[in-house]
């Protein structure tokens, strides 16, 4: 029997919660929640394919279980058809465990592994309580993927979550993260989406008890003929809770199309709360196209602060002939201006070697460097 739980109309929350595929429809394009993506690209996404499971290779808290593992998350739900049917035809889970009172220093990489042309993929990390830790999973993609990250941050645990996803041009990615807040924990969650020709990433935060603090970062590139969407909902049900969400965007060539949809609701009993998003999107040239829809909706007015703001423009010339009138040639000077417009996202990644490399893959998508 399938689980399945409706919402009012008007909430920004999603209307069902299942694991069955079947209690959700296929999306036409009309629907509220996708009507930004290409549905004609996406149509394998939404049948039921033979499809292989992505796995990961060998490290340190890392474990490859099967879907029926009775560690796995009892009460995670996928919110649309996409991540049902992944989670239902997927055949290993990646399962990263932090225990309780763990102090990691060193970076968990996870570098993702596929066994066929495409795949399904549902990745869980448990963070346990009074822990500390910082965990990198790599979507190095030469596949079409469709997926779900769970991760629940135990009470007073410190967790940051990098997910960096670089695929090659022709493929398609759609990824529900679901991310659950525990009592004064502190969660900073951070995405990296370059390349792929479908790029749909569905970030959503929840707070388990008060005091617990989210904060979701991105950095995303889109050139050519690519689109990415970033729907983001933070779910605030707890007291005294905060949250951040800063996304920013560079895009160029004609036909590269983003869309950001950040969505923060405030319940009723979510009172002394603090929250705050913003969306900023660079186009490089002439021809791309941002779509940026911040939506927030207040069920009580007892919060310390709320708000948010968006923003799209062009690359700054002025500040373009600036750095040339010091004698800095163009591609070092554009290389400058888009270090500048990423830093403050970047610099949440404390590990110089991966933030270096990160910087690395955008200024190579954007053929400011070549590869050695």
């Amino acid at each position: 029997m399938s689980a399945v739980a409706t919402a009012p109309a008007k909430d920004l929350a999603p209307k069902i919660l299942s694991r069955d595929p079947g209690d959700f429809e296929i999306p036409k394009g009309r629907e509220e929640e996708w009507r930004y993506t290409p549905i004609r690209k996406m149509q394998d996404f939404f049948i039921p394919q033979s499809w292989g499971s992505v796995g990961a290779l060998s490290s340190p808290f890392v474990e490859i279980v099967g879907p029926d593992d009775p560690r796995l998350s009892t009460t995670w739900m996928p919110t649309d058809r996409i991540s049902a049917i992944a989670f239902a035809g997927t055949k290993k889970v990646v399962l990263i465990t932090i225990p309780a009172e763990h102090i990691v220093e060193e970076s968990i990489v996870v570098n993702l592994a596929g066994e066929m042309l495409n795949n399904y993929a549902h990745i869980e990390v448990q963070v346990g309580k009074f822990s500390r830790s910082q965990i990198v999973i790599i979507h190095d993609s030469t596949a079409n993927v469709s997926g779900s990250i769970v991760t629940e941050v135990g009470d007073q645990a410190e967790l940051t979550l990098l997910s960096v996803l670089d695929a090659e041009a022709p493929l398609k990615q759609h990824w529900n993260w679901t991310t659950n807040v525990g009592r004064d924990s502190r969660f900073l969650g951070l995405s990296i989406s370059l390349g792929g020709e479908v790029v749909r990433i569905v970030p959503s935060v929840n707070y388990r008890a008060p005091g617990g603090s989210a904060e979701m970062l991105g950095a995303f590139l889109l050139e050519g003929d690519q689109f990415q969407e970033h729907r983001i909902l933070v779910n605030h049900t707890e007291p005294h809770c905060v949250s951040n969400v800063v996304y920013k965007g560079a895009l160029s060539g004609q036909g590269a199309h983003s869309v950001w949809v950040g969505d923060v609701l405030v319940r009723r009993e979510a009172i002394g709360i603090q929250t705050y998003e913003l969306n900023r999107n660079l186009l490089l040239n002439d021809g791309p196209r941002a779509d940026s829809v911040p939506n927030l909706e207040l069920e009580t007015g007892d919060v310390v602060s709320a708000g948010h703001a968006s923003a799209t423009g062009r690359f700054d010339d002025e500040q373009l002939f600036y750095l040339q009138s010091r004698g800095i040639p163009e591609s070092v000077a554009r290389q400058l201006v888009v270090r500048g417009f990423f830093v403050d996202v970047l610099n949440k990644v404390h590990d110089q070697s991966l933030r270096e490399n990160l910087m690395e893959r955008i200024e190579m998508r954007l053929g400011m460097v070549t590869h050695a």
